[in-house]
């Protein structure tokens, strides 16, 4: 038996890129997935659609996770289309590189809104539907730990989701609730290659796989392994961690 067999799974921001690849893989191990998107129904759908054809269940819900009342509404379409709440993964976020001057308040508060407020919103919802032992995990960045120039607001959004993770792993403990994080490294995924981070070999990628010990840029599958093992009765005695995937990188 898959692992995660007659679990249900909820992934925001899963339609492409790093959420789009732990949602196949928790549906590889048997969970059944909830593909949230704010905008990308084309993408969402394709993901549903390869779940599907792998024998898979899913299902495509829009919501927009910094909008407390989407989110009621997508946890109440989200237990109706496949029952209580096992597994929630917080995936969806944002960023841009912004110079401290040319930072601006609209900026800042899309990043943190989506980045730290969403994730708050979503796991408070998502109370009202967890199984017993329930399991969330939240998906930060190596920024909160590497402080790249440019990076201020965003590397503060995800330190903030640090603190988060460890502050609801102890709250949410006597109700048999794990709360952990994974912070990924330099990751190739359709957002980093839109932003034009990583893809074309530029210098700037070069350097970061030369500092990088296991010699490459990471994949959404590598991420989406460890929410997988996180996600499951293995990992049962670990909350609170925040684990940095960077294949090294520090």
């Amino acid at each position: 038996m898959a692992r995660l067999e007659g679990k249900v799974a909820l992934v925001t921001g899963a339609s492409k890129g790093i959420g789009a690849g732990i949602a196949e893989r928790l549906a590889a191990d048997g969970a059944a997935v909830v593909v949230n998107y704010a905008t990308d129904r084309v993408g969402a759908d394709a993901v549903v659609q390869a779940i599907t054809n792998a024998k898979g269940r899913a299902v495509a819900i829009q919501g927009d996770v910094s909008n407390a009342a989407e989110v009621a509404r997508l946890l109440t379409e989200a237990h109706r289309a496949l029952g209580q709440l096992d597994i929630l993964v917080n995936n969806a976020g944002v960023y841009r590189a912004t110079p401290l001057v040319e930072l601006s308040e609209e900026e800042f508060h899309r990043e943190f809104n989506i980045n730290v407020l969403g994730p708050l919103l979503v796991i408070r919802e998502s109370l009202k539907h967890f199984a017993s032992n329930g399991c969330v995990i939240n998906i930060g960045s190596g920024a909160s730990q590497m402080c790249p120039p440019n990076y201020s607001v965003y590397a503060a959004t995800k330190s903030a989701l640090d603190a988060v993770t460890r502050v609801l792993a102890k709250e949410l403990a006597p109700r048999g609730i794990r709360v952990n994080s994974i912070n990924p490294g330099a990751t190739l995924s359709e957002g980093t290659q839109a932003a034009g981070l990583y893809g074309a070999g530029s210098e700037f990628e070069k350097q970061l796989v030369a500092m990088t010990p296991l010699g490459r840029l990471g994949k959404p599958s590598d991420i989406a392994g460890i929410v997988a093992f996180l996600a499951s009765d293995d990992s049962g005695w670990l909350t609170g961690e925040v684990i940095l995937a960077s294949g090294g990188l520090r």
